[in-house]
């Protein structure tokens, strides 16, 4: 449904963020100024899930230099913080959290703002899920040139502009938006602890893949599967692009099922390059990509072609793949310092292939994957409510910033 930018609701107010709020990037800190220890800086990557994790934080300013050059920068308890670089549209909720005492003392860092509210009549919980509406992203799309992926600044916000009710409609539309969140957050939450129970079934069975405490049999993966890579299609060429057939990239490697792309290609560009086919049930593996990219797996739920960065396992009858997708999904890290090369260390096809798995007994590997499949099940089910939940608070959302929720 199409939002009206122009329409403000009976008895709210329209006006531009810069009026109603305090709001301020993070400087641009060099790596030389980096240290070891002292005073954390947020990064785009501390904010995922709606909340900030600090954990693997490794980058700090001394304190002399937050406390005085960059003192201004400095986060207080309740500030909302947002990551400005990089975002998906439909994603940005997980990108936006409070600033809680238990994170501070805390520096902004380039790509990354805060928000506060310049008067008292405005709920900055509210404000927090106005990021979330087509009204917030669809005037920032056009203000840089409508990108999938939101990369902005403070310029941009200057000139959005904002709309609000009375405080206590605020206040209630927010209470009514964190309830339908949590629904959504406790079903996400399953979905993990589904995740969670594989792992634990797997060491139950099998041991720590790593230490192999029960002394399985080791084998190299390419004389239990097929390895091999994909290849990238001329991008001078429009008829080998926009197709039907997926073309997975490294980025989309995120240790679940593949079930579609971000691209796909024709038959022309498949058969007018090294691009080969790949069916269901084919496991991917990332040899190189930005982040944590390199080393993760995936699994391919639909046929489809791969770029060359990603390796390509088509298991043979001597290894259950359900057994070696969960056995390379718990080696990542080993996985990932295989890795040499330059500052981006990369994985090749060599190291792959003789990549040593543990070989338990077929039929024990069979008795895993019945189980991981009931798992499955559930997960199907949970996913189906995910959804559920997503469409409610989405609805929600709407009606809200409409006019519609709250009298």
């Amino acid at each position: 449904m199409k939002f009206d930018l122009k329409y403000v609701p009976k008895g709210w107010k329209k006006t531009n963020i810069a009026d109603k709020l305090f709001f301020q990037e993070g400087p641009g800190v060099r790596k030389w100024q980096f240290k070891n220890e002292g005073i954390k800086l947020l990064n785009v990557g501390n904010i995922n899930g709606g909340k900030i994790d600090l954990d693997k934080t490794d980058k700090h300013l001394s304190i002399e230099e937050a406390t005085k050059k960059y003192s201004h920068f400095l986060v207080d308890e309740g500030d909302l913080l947002i990551a400005c670089s990089g975002i998906l549209v439909n994603n940005f909720y997980n990108k936006i959290a409070f600033a809680k005492k238990e994170h501070l003392p805390l520096c902004l860092n380039t790509s990354t703002m805060r928000f506060k509210p310049l008067n008292d009549d405005l709920d900055l919980n509210y404000f927090k899920y106005y990021l979330q509406t087509v009204h917030f992203t669809s005037q920032l799309q056009k203000l840089i040139t409508g990108s999938a992926q939101l990369n902005f600044g403070p310029s941009h916000i200057r000139k959005i502009d904002f709309l609000y009710p009375p405080l206590s409609t605020q206040k209630r539309i927010a209470e009514i938006l964190d309830n339908a969140a949590a629904l959504r957050d406790k079903t996400k939450q399953l979905l993990t602890k589904y995740d969670q129970l594989a792992q634990s079934i797997f060491l139950d069975m099998f041991g720590d893949p790593v230490m192999n405490p029960k002394e399985w049999e080791k084998v190299k993966l390419k004389s239990i599967a097929s390895v091999s890579s994909g290849s990238t299609p001329s991008r001078k060429i429009d008829k080998y692009w926009g197709g039907k057939i997926p073309w997975v990239k490294t980025g989309e490697v995120k240790s679940k099922l593949i079930l579609d792309t971000e691209e796909k290609i024709t038959q022309d560009g498949l058969l007018n390059s090294s691009c080969k086919l790949y069916e269901k049930g084919s496991i991917i593996i990332a040899m190189y990509g930005q982040g944590k990219t390199r080393g993760q797996v995936g699994l391919l739920g639909i046929d489809a072609t791969t770029n060359q960065a990603c390796a390509v396992l088509q298991p043979s009858s001597k290894m259950n793949s359900t057994f070696l997708y969960e056995f390379l999904k718990m080696s990542y890290d080993t996985l990932r310092n295989l890795g040499r090369g330059g500052n981006q260390p990369n994985l090749n096809s060599g190291l792959i292939k003789n990549f040593q798995t543990i070989n338990p007994p077929i039929n024990l590997q069979n008795q895993f994957a019945e189980k991981i499949a009931l798992i499955e099940q559930q997960k199907d089910l949970a996913k189906q409510e995910l959804q559920e939940s997503e469409d409610l608070f989405q609805a929600l959302l709407q009606k809200a910033f409409k006019g519609e929720l709250v009298d």
